[in-house]
């Protein structure tokens, strides 16, 4: 089938309010077709018994399918969220989907779990191991701008071989800086993370990443990295490696280690935290503040 017609094909069934799932026949090869829940915090899928036979066309029912309201009514249709497939085309093991610039104003929890939904569903026509997605004629990327590249369905199964229910999508308050880098501002962020992630991971890691906006500023060295974060008799363990000990332009001690404090005490297990550089906690933060120490929360330095 010529490109052009598949795309004809394609569109045509989307919006014909006749055209629904596929009905049973004889012969057919049964699929997942992924859906997300109406709360946008999980995908799930509902069999389909796909009856096209040639990749293409299989491509093209699976879009369709994709389009319509799924049986379960917790869960709604993935290409009616309020963005458009412009273009489909196949390169050997790859499907390439074009979608408009609608796509870009999606949640970033649901934009991963609309690819999540997108990457499961297409890789199960025949010959089709990957998808890749443009933006009109631009490569799809994340929110800090970087390509996110080709992607297959094992990158949506995580390290215990679940399926991509085990990601949640979770609301984090995060301690920020403002310009002077003396006074802690509350960021409120929301997040898809694995489960298999504890929250206090999730957290620091977060803050590590920096704000998500130009009128609040990092509080950590972004090359720092986490070996281990652990929470016992409400003290959360954080241990960090020598990038921390970085300095950050114009951020004070105190803004930096109750950047970490503060957020990690708005989880509901957590009352105080004790930072370590590999493990040892016998030096000293910017020759001030020890890390022996175990700190609470300080409501002084935020910004009122």
């Amino acid at each position: 089938m010529k490109k052009a017609e598949y795309l004809l094909l394609l569109m045509v069934c989307i919006l014909l309010s006749g055209c629904g799932k596929a009905s049973e026949a004889e012969d057919g090869q049964i699929v997942d077709v992924y859906y997300i829940n109406k709360e946008e915090t999980k995908i799930s899928s509902e069999p389909h018994l796909l009856q096209a036979t040639e990749p293409e066309q299989q491509i093209t029912e699976l879009l369709q399918t994709m389009a319509i309201a799924p049986e379960d009514a917790e869960y709604k249709a993935v290409i009616d969220s309020g963005f458009s497939v412009l273009d489909v085309s196949r390169e050997e093991e790859q499907v390439i989907l074009t979608v408009d610039e609608s796509y870009r104003n999606l949640e970033p929890a649901v934009e991963v779990l609309t690819r999540a939904a997108l990457v499961r569903t297409l890789t199960q026509a025949d010959g089709v191991e990957f998808v890749s997605m443009k933006v009109r004629n631009d490569p799809l990327t994340d929110r800090s701008g970087n390509p996110i590249g080709i992607m297959e369905a094992s990158m949506f199964i995580d390290n215990a071989g679940d399926e991509i229910n085990t990601y949640e999508k979770v609301r984090l308050i995060l301690y920020f800086t403002d310009e002077s880098g003396t006074k802690l501002v509350e960021a409120n962020r929301s997040v898809v993370y694995n489960t298999n992630i504890s929250m206090e991971k999730l957290v620091v890691e977060q803050l590590i990443k920096g704000p998500n906006n130009e009128e609040i500023y990092p509080t950590i060295n972004p090359e720092t990295k986490v070996n281990s974060v652990t929470v016992k008799d409400g003290i959360c363990y954080v241990n960090l490696n020598e990038s921390f000990l970085t300095q950050m332009t114009n951020v004070t001690s105190e803004v930096t280690i109750y950047s970490i404090t503060n957020s990690l005490v708005e989880l509901s297990n957590v009352n105080k935290v004790q930072i370590s550089i590999n493990g040892d906690t016998e030096g000293t933060y910017r020759e001030s503040i020890p890390f022996s120490t175990i700190f609470e929360r300080n409501l002084e330095l935020i910004d009122s």
